[in-house]
């Protein structure tokens, strides 16, 4: 737990969200956080195109990759290719609810296998020096959350996790989509702070439901970290006071404004790589909100950053159509961030 208790906050792996255009941006408003990939499968680590899959830009740091899969040898085998590209955590999904997921015979259902997850988390230990965490759900189905995240937290210890997070919510395999898998079970923390009384010395980290960093502050009073994903994602100016707040950070919180200019150098990069100005500019969406322009703003971005040769000129278009809180400040004054 040493070398992991320093991840108060993250922000949670979720599919077709946290590319690393998104971690990108998300970076800008927050140095502390610990941002996650999406989930990668062991086969798509293995047999694919990996820079695609994996790559990513170097002020990212600290940045997590989870992977799917259920196969000792070749998760330790996805972990080693993953910890080569410089990862600093590799994280098993034991969470994941969706057909595809249980096709594979990973995710939530790996629930029903702790000794599973458990051999996984060896192969992977053995296989590099980096953290291996495991993300799961506190049971699924018709099992007992007593039972069954005891009996996860048991097997994975003893493996050598070095830290787990909760989502507090149960999964239901059958009957809920996905999405519904995310809203209708209802959460538990408190099974997740019974977890940790029982494991004080191992880093357990609260998913799940989580909106507001008054929240976050309560529930670090009793766990180690706590992990934020659509509040993250539909409402990213919170990413900006986490710096202040969670991790006691000296300095001003970082505005949305300064957040997007110091995203422009990364933008601008991308684009010289042919990579289209609405795969990095959709994950900005959620900024100003309920700030005056907000919606000319969005439908800027929406629209206008799709079209074919569209360039950082939409971003300060953008960025033009939201009023500063305070009306004096000059825009041309926030200097451009790290991402160059």
């Amino acid at each position: 737990m040493d070398r992991y208790k320093t991840h108060k906050f993250s922000v949670a792996p979720m599919m077709d969200w946290t590319d690393r255009h998104c971690r990108a941006f998300h970076r800008q408003l927050s140095q502390r956080a610990l941002l996650y990939t999406e989930m990668v499968t062991t086969g798509a680590v293995i047999h694919g195109d990996r820079e695609h899959l994996l790559g990513f830009s170097d002020f990212e740091h600290p940045v997590a990759c989870q992977l799917g899969g259920s196969d000792p040898t070749a998760m330790a085998r996805s972990a080693k290719i993953v910890a080569e590209f410089g990862y600093d955590e590799v994280n098993i999904n034991v969470g994941c609810p969706s057909d595809r997921v249980q096709s594979g015979s990973f995710g939530a259902c790996l629930m029903q296998e702790p000794e599973l997850v458990a051999d996984c988390v060896r192969a992977m230990k053995d296989a590099v020096s980096v953290p291996v965490t495991v993300k799961c759900r506190i049971g699924v189905d018709e099992q007992d959350p007593e039972i069954a995240l005891d009996a996860m937290a048991d097997a994975v210890v003893a493996a050598g996790v070095d830290a787990l997070w909760v989502h507090a919510r149960k999964a239901w395999l059958q009957g809920l989509s996905p999405k519904e898998n995310r809203d209708i079970p209802p959460l538990d923390y408190d099974r997740v702070k019974r977890l940790k009384s029982r494991y004080p010395d191992l880093f357990i980290g609260l998913n799940g439901g989580l909106q507001t960093l008054d929240e976050a502050e309560t529930h670090l009073q009793d766990l180690d970290g706590v992990m934020f994903g659509r509040a993250a994602y539909h409402t990213p100016e919170i990413l900006g006071e986490v710096d202040r707040r969670i991790y006691g950070a000296d300095g001003e919180d970082v505005s949305p404004w300064q957040a997007i200019r110091a995203y422009l150098p990364y933008i601008e990069d991308q684009l010289s790589k042919d990579v289209r100005l609405a795969h990095m500019t959709r994950h900005m969406l959620g900024l100003f909100h309920g700030r005056p322009g907000a919606r000319s703003c969005r439908r800027i971005l929406t629209v206008e950053a799709t079209k074919p040769g569209a360039g950082t000129e939409i971003v300060e278009k953008a960025l033009a159509a939201v009023s500063p809180v305070d009306e004096c400040e000059d825009l041309s004054s926030i200097p451009a961030g790290h991402a160059a």
